[in-house]
């Protein structure tokens, strides 16, 4: 089952690949640039094959895909016959087509995978069972899995209402620090086989959720289909808060807490290979997120990402000249910089997560 997941997963990012790239694709040929090359993964290569003009071929490296565009840089040496299809030949409003095809691909797919999940997997609802315990948290060896919280503190409620009525504990420290106990218990009424019991445990503060936590986590409970329009309500929802989390992903380089939760590459296939290990039907929902984080990603307004192009492509609207060549490389080199330490930050946290405490794909 583990080969089965892990080819699963590789298919999963492939597909994403391939279909960002064929937006490109696509775009470009419909607006008549000539292309180069239609490559699956980076080099070196090792397939290719011509077929008319475009060359489509396969890389050695599985970190991305590309469509090579004659004149994608302003000086590059072509034929005149080369030349008036080439990118920086085109008007700008071609440009900015041939470059946005590729995250709206992506945009629109996760819309689709996120509305297939609301409206026809359904999404897992949670029980009132108490399922997973975590190791150096209060409810470790005092709570089982299978107990039933029947009230906090005198309130009862579903696990929504649970969780703030135990979180509503603050730290006795201010500002709290990680670990730090609350000022007073809470007091639990616990359901274990039929009988009920009461126990009494200080949450400690979890500077990832910012609350204070006994540290278990309700069991799965079945899955809740939504009726259409309601779904792509939640969808919209979903869209638009996934979005503007991932849009602020570069300001988490300057919070230290908050730069431990950037995800790379190795965390997002690993994270899709658990999820197919644990629920195959949760894989739609996560490879819908990972397009929709890979397409406001690509939309940053840094080279070389694809946002950079359409950027520099407006500007050079806006000044009714083109933009120095030299000027769009300092800015690619600030931009290469900025992608390459998001990289970086997220592959060490990446392999602190698989040596460590693991992935969380619930």
């Amino acid at each position: 089952m583990t080969f089965v997941a892990i080819i699963g997963a590789a298919l999963g990012f492939m597909v994403l690949i391939i279909l960002h790239e064929l937006g490109h694709f696509t775009a470009a040929k419909a607006v008549g640039m000539r292309v180069e090359r239609f490559a699956l993964f980076f080099p070196p290569l090792l397939l290719r094959k011509k077929i008319g003009e475009t060359e489509y071929a396969l890389g050695s490296i599985p970190a991305g895909g590309y469509v090579k565009i004659s004149g994608m840089t302003p000086d590059e040496d072509l034929p005149d016959e080369v030349r008036t299809r080439a990118y920086y030949s085109q008007p700008v409003w071609k440009r900015v087509v041939v470059i946005a095809a590729g995250p709206l691909v992506n945009f629109v797919l996760a819309f689709i995978l996120l509305l297939v999940v609301f409206a026809f997997i359904g999404t897992e609802s949670v029980s009132d069972r108490v399922g997973t315990i975590e190791r150096g948290y209060p409810a470790a060896g005092v709570l089982e899995p299978a107990d039933r919280i029947v009230s906090v503190d005198g309130r009862s409620g579903g696990p929504e209402q649970l969780s703030e009525a135990i979180s509503d504990n603050r730290c006795a420290e201010q500002p709290p620090r990680k670990g730090c106990r609350s000022s007073e218990p809470v007091n639990l009424v616990v359901e274990r086989d039929g009988r009920r019991q009461q126990v009494q445990l200080n949450p400690i503060y979890d500077p990832a959720a910012e609350r204070t936590r006994l540290g278990f986590a309700y069991a799965p409970g079945p899955r809740e289909v939504l009726p259409f329009l309601p779904a792509v309500a939640l969808t919209a929802d979903r869209f638009a808060l996934i979005t503007w989390e991932t849009i602020k992903v570069p300001a988490r380089l300057f919070d230290a807490e908050k730069r431990k939760e950037i995800t790379g590459i190795v965390g997002t296939y690993e994270i899709t290979r658990r999820t197919i290990l644990d629920d195959a039907a949760d894989v739609v929902g996560i490879l819908g997120v990972i397009s929709l984080g890979l397409a406001v990603i690509n939309m940053f307004p840094f080279l070389p990402l694809d946002g950079g192009h359409i950027f520099w492509a407006v500007v050079e609207k806006i000044r009714r000249r083109p933009v120095p060549f030299s000027v769009m490389e300092r800015a690619g080199v600030v931009g290469f910089m900025l992608v390459m330490v998001l990289f970086v930050i997220g592959f060490t946290n990446d392999l602190g997560r698989l040596t460590g405490e693991g992935f969380d794909v619930r």
